[in-house]
């Protein structure tokens, strides 16, 4: 990986120095196809450049990653391949004013999720391909400049087996010859170009406002054409083009709108213009929760998002990624509220979105929004929590600030004044303090440009009569940043935990009184960031935390209550609440919790409380009561609901005694029933791995459900299982199948992981964290980044939670400090999160 890198300073270099006319890329992907001799499977691309000198000097390069080039032609000059190539860069000197580039290469098909991916269907055999390039894999599949700020139009032309069909970001057609041609795109970065190929199930629709035509296709493989519900697509895709043209006042600019659902895939999905891409997770193959349907919707408008955000305006390097994955968060959430049927998405990115903010945010690798970013490996590590749920949070707390109308004429006033071009902080700094009369630079100082997450404390004093004398706001952290929050007081009254008063105010440093809550009556409960307007961590003062622990189900407003939720959840990560009472908490009250999307969120924490933060002492206890708690709420749950599935998949995820996993082998044999749960092929899966991770199901139990789901994702289900099982041989093949072999997928190599690590076999595993730090050196130097980072995460020994790991990962980490920084970036938080654990389960354990 370090010699495929590109620093900053060198793309910087490069813009000062030449300017790109267009693309003409012509792929052959005929070879996806048939049997291959070849040790790497290949496909030819022809890629024709047209670009300028612009600046001082005659050198430069291009980008490429591919097994060999056949000819490199600059300006009609001949230049060697073996003299020019070194793997992944073109030397090209001798630089005219104008300049046309040939590349003629082979190029490889991808196992890992990056560049051109090869899928082959093991259900039919057929054969999927599509591309996936951020931040930099374009250059797997064709020669360019790959960086964001080099714009150009492409032009793409595909020769690909006959009974299939090509799509790419223009509309395009099948010629008299069998190639197919789209149309010149306008002007875009290479991380969004993309060709999608196969006999994919292809299903389309039309988007019509006024004079505005949007040709609409959605596809997926043809195993899962039965499950495709592309009706639901079509309508959120045509809800969230109204919202847009509605408050964007910027018509679509890249003509059609296909969004393909496609396999292995690393992500949630790709803003490709014209030619949006997601995992095909977002299928449904069983019954699945409102709450699924939510995050699919999100993820769509997400994307649509960015046609504006990122794909029609762009930042020049990876530092402002900010610019376009944080308002492509912020409106998902906002379009997804105002436009479509999931009204409550706010209380979803109050529970769900900001939880991954405020773990990244607490991380030894935290940030600022706008990042440091050298070179490409930083890139692909800064898509995280910051960059999208805080960048996002803080998007929310600067509409509070500066007001709705004036953010968006400021995104209007952005998309006119750089449309196609390029832009940094200033550039969106400078419209919205025109729009909104702010001043927007000492907001960004404190907002984008420092790390940390302020934790908001209520401070209150009563009278004799019970009433407030006076209520302060404490602010806490490391830099004291403005707030614009609501305070608001709860009562209860005749079993129901309502809100009586709400006050509305900006906070400003350590202390900040709000006058106007003086007076009021004594409140059973005080939220700080009520309405959750801004980002921080929320504390309690006493009362307030006693009311929760006896009445967080009572609060009647559904975001309030996933605000206390998460506020406690935080208590617990840090250390200022027990792991057995959070536990005691979600067995109290996520029964009567009627957000399913917070209720999911509820069991993930719970389980994440006992497997990480309990006390190995109560350990045990902790996950029998979990188990315990799961059965009672599957029996009372509401026959065929969406609570009774997600109260079953928890009852799956926690069981481990012997009159549970017989349940489970009853509901798989159709011995045991419950009145109405539906024990589908996806829930079938969830039920059968406990039982292979406690022995109860073997090889050939879990090859005889392969066979009745003999689809991909059955395959992943099975080899994630076979992991899964509690047997030294079984671990040991698992480890050489990720560590000492590069032969699995990219979704394969995940479950391998996710198999291999199960927290009921701590004993089991406990060899492989000596091995784990002798190996991930070489991982991260002989494969891809994503696989890099998908072992190097997935591997660490974080269930060998004692200090003896905590000393050996900082021992690595003293001894390797030459070692690529991303690297030691990951093994960093995987350390952070080891300390927080030991941290917390020290506290737990003071309950014993």
């Amino acid at each position: 990986m370090p010699g495929e890198n590109l620093s900053r300073d060198e793309a910087h270099e490069r813009a000062a120095l030449l300017s790109v006319d267009g693309y003409e890329v012509a792929l052959d992907l005929r070879s996806a196809v048939g049997e291959s001799t070849e040790a790497v499977r290949t496909f030819r691309s022809v890629t024709t450049i047209r670009f300028r000198r612009t600046g001082e000097g005659d050198t430069t390069f291009a980008d490429l990653l591919a097994p060999s080039v056949t000819s490199v032609t600059l300006n009609g000059r001949e230049l060697d391949p073996a003299v020019v190539f070194d793997g992944s860069r073109i030397t090209l000197d001798g630089l005219a004013d104008e300049n046309v580039l040939v590349v003629d290469a082979q190029c490889a098909y991808s196992r890992t999720g990056e560049g051109l991916h090869r899928f082959v269907d093991p259900e039919d055999g057929e054969v999927y391909l599509y591309t996936q390039y951020e931040p930099a894999d374009a250059r797997r599949v064709y020669a360019n400049f790959e960086q964001p700020d080099l714009k150009a139009p492409y032009r793409f032309e595909v020769t690909a087996p006959e009974e299939w069909t090509v799509w790419s970001n223009g509309a395009g057609e099948r010629g008299a010859d069998g190639v197919w041609r789209f149309a010149e795109t306008a002007p875009i970065s290479t991380y969004i170009t993309c060709v999608v190929a196969g006999p994919y199930h292809y299903v389309t629709d039309t988007y019509r406002r006024g004079d505005i035509e949007i040709p609409l296709g959605a596809m997926c493989r043809k195993g899962l054409a039965k499950h495709f519900d592309a009706d639901d697509v079509f309508l959120i895709t045509k809800q969230g083009f109204d919202f847009f043209h509605d408050n964007f006042d910027y018509p679509y600019p890249f003509g059609k709108y296909d969004q393909a659902f496609v396999p292995e895939y690393n992500l949630g999905a790709m803003e490709n213009p014209g030619m949006v891409t997601f995992t095909e997770e977002y299928i449904y193959r069983g019954k699945v929760t409102r709450a699924a349907y939510e995050r699919r919707a999100n993820t769509i408008l997400h994307e649509m998002a960015h046609m504006w955000f990122g794909d029609l305006v762009t930042m020049v390097w990876w530092d402002d990624l900010w610019l376009k994955e944080s308002f492509a968060d912020f409106m998902g959430s906002f379009s997804l509220a105002e436009a479509t049927r999931f009204t409550d998405s706010w209380v979803t990115f109050a529970n769900n979105r900001k939880a991954w903010a405020y773990r990244a945010d607490q991380l030894p690798s935290t940030h600022p929004i706008t990042a440091d970013i050298r070179d490409l490996e930083d890139a692909k590590l800064n898509f995280d929590g910051i960059t999208y749920a805080k960048g996002a949070s803080v998007l929310k707390q600067l509409v509070a600030y500066a007001g709705r109308d004036a953010f968006l004429e400021g995104a209007r006033r952005y998309f006119k004044r750089h449309a196609y071009g390029n832009t940094r902080l200033n550039d969106l700094l400078s419209v919205l303090e025109e729009t909104s009369g702010r001043d927007m630079k000492a907001w960004s100082k404190s907002w984008l440009q420092t790390s940390g997450v302020n934790v908001l404390a209520p401070e209150v004093t009563y009278d004799a009569e019970g009433r407030v004398t006076e209520l302060a706001v404490l602010q806490d952290g490391a830099e004291l940043r403005p707030h614009r929050v609501a305070v608001g007081l709860y009562r209860l009254t005749d079993g129901a935990l309502a809100r009586y008063a709400r006050v509305e105010t900006d906070v400003a440093g350590p202390r900040t009184v709000v006058a106007d809550l003086a007076g009021s009556e004594r409140p059973d409960l005080i939220l700080v960031n009520d309405d959750d307007l801004t980002y921080c961590k929320v504390r309690f003062d006493e009362r307030s935390l006693d009311t929760l622990r006896a009445h967080l189900g009572d609060i009647t407003d559904p975001l309030a209550r996933a605000l206390c939720w998460s506020a406690l959840w935080n208590l617990t990560r840090d250390g200022l609440m027990p792991a057995r009472d959070f536990v005691a908490a979600v067995l109290a009250f996520a029964g009567r919790e009627t957000d399913i999307g917070v209720l999911q969120m509820v069991h993930a924490w719970a389980r994440t409380a006992v497997t990480h933060y309990a006390s190995p002492a109560w350990r045990a206890e902790g996950a029998r009561q979990l188990a315990e708690g799961g059965l009672r709420e599957l029996r009372l749950a509401e026959p065929g609901s969406e609570h009774q599935l997600t109260w079953a998949r928890f009852l799956a995820a926690t069981a481990s005694s012997d009159a549970d996993l017989q349940l489970l082998e009853g509901l798989l044999a159709g011995t045991a029933r419950i009145d109405g749960l539906d024990v589908d092929q996806e829930l079938r899966w969830a039920l059968l791995s406990p039982l292979a991770e406690h022995g109860r199901a073997d090889e050939a139990r879990i090859d005889e459900e392969l066979a009745r789901d003999d689809t991909a994702s059955g395959k992943r289900h099975q080899v994630r299982l076979l992991a899964a099982r509690p047997s030294a041989a079984v671990k040991a093949q698992a480890w050489a199948q990720v560590v000492e072999s590069d032969a699995l997928s990219n979704a394969l190599v995940g479950a391998v992981i996710a198999g291999f690590a199960q927290p009921s076999q701590r004993e089991l595993t406990a060899p492989y964290a000596e091995r784990y730090f002798a190996v991930i050196e070489r991982i991260w130097a002989e494969r891809s980044i994503q696989i890099g980072m998908d072992v190097v995460r997935g591997l660490f020994p974080a269930h060998q939670d004692r200090p003896e790991t905590l000393a050996a990962t900082d021992a690595w980490l003293a001894g390797h400090p030459d070692a690529a920084p991303a690297l030691r970036r990951l093994v960093l938080e995987s350390r952070d999160d080891l300390a927080r654990a030991l941290r917390a389960q020290e506290f737990d354990a003071l309950e014993d």
